[in-house]
């Protein structure tokens, strides 16, 4: 069998540094397999967090040789392993140990949406159309890789007046739900930050769900924003109908 040097972070929120392991691999190991055999040979305290091993949890979230990925989906085999592979922590949230950060303040964000609130006595029919366009949201699985490359929150450390695109969709699968009453558009535009978002698409490209997140959510609840506070027409409709903003 093929062996294979592994640096991976070790430390806590005190500090730490990249630690090599070899290992020997085999055919259909994932990064996550390595991680296993690393604590069972040689590293019994390496910290992980894993659940279902199935990319269906988004617990295993890690940057492997830079790039976030789920180290149960990303295949060693999918991978240079002539050379040594990395395997960091999520950067843009507090580190606890080893490859395990605290992801914490996105459930913070989450209480800030209000939930689904569909009309007093609605009649449960839809448009299939309807319903198609906001199921991609749903598929989400909350590994906050989206969150940890926005620039907005890996760079410059928004957190206190942005919520990100995992929070956006998720406000985006509320707002195009065919039943439901509320507009989330000035929670996003005052709270959540929206506006900070320049669309670059690093969301998009990490999601292991394959969730359009920029054209299909964030643009189109920019849009809303737009309608909803700056539309001169809508800004006279409300003055004449004594509407607030």
């Amino acid at each position: 069998m093929p062996e294979v040097t592994f640096n991976v972070y070790r430390g806590d929120s005190a500090g730490g540094d990249g630690v090599d392991y070899k290992i020997e691999v085999e055919p259909g190991m994932v990064v996550l397999d390595a991680m296993f055999r690393i604590q069972q040979t040689q590293a019994p305290d390496l910290a992980i967090r894993w659940n279902c091993k199935a990319a269906k949890c988004g617990s295993c979230s890690a940057e492997i040789n830079g790039k976030p990925r789920l180290m149960c989906k990303t295949r060693l085999d999918s991978i240079d392993t002539t050379q040594t592979v990395t395997v960091r922590p999520m950067k843009t949230f507090p580190l606890i140990k080893d490859l395990v950060t605290d992801v914490s303040w996105n459930y913070e964000v989450n209480k800030k949406i209000p939930p689904f609130t569909p009309a007093p006595n609605t009649v449960w029919k839809m448009q299939q159309e309807d319903i198609n366009r906001p199921q991609e949201f749903r598929k989400c699985i909350e590994c906050f890789m989206c969150q940890n490359v926005c620039h907005v929150l890996r760079e410059h450390d928004k957190k206190a007046v942005f919520g990100g695109p995992r929070f956006f969709i998720r406000a985006a699968s509320l707002d195009m739900h065919p039943l439901d009453t509320l507009s989330r558009t000035k929670l996003l535009k005052d709270t959540l930050g929206l506006g900070y978002c320049n669309i670059t698409k690093c969301c998009t490209e990490v999601c292991p769900e394959d969730i359009h997140i920029t054209d299909n959510g964030i643009i189109p609840m920019k849009e809303r924003i737009v309608d909803d506070f700056y539309d001169p027409i809508t800004r006279m409709l409300r003055v004449f109908s004594g509407k607030s903003k």
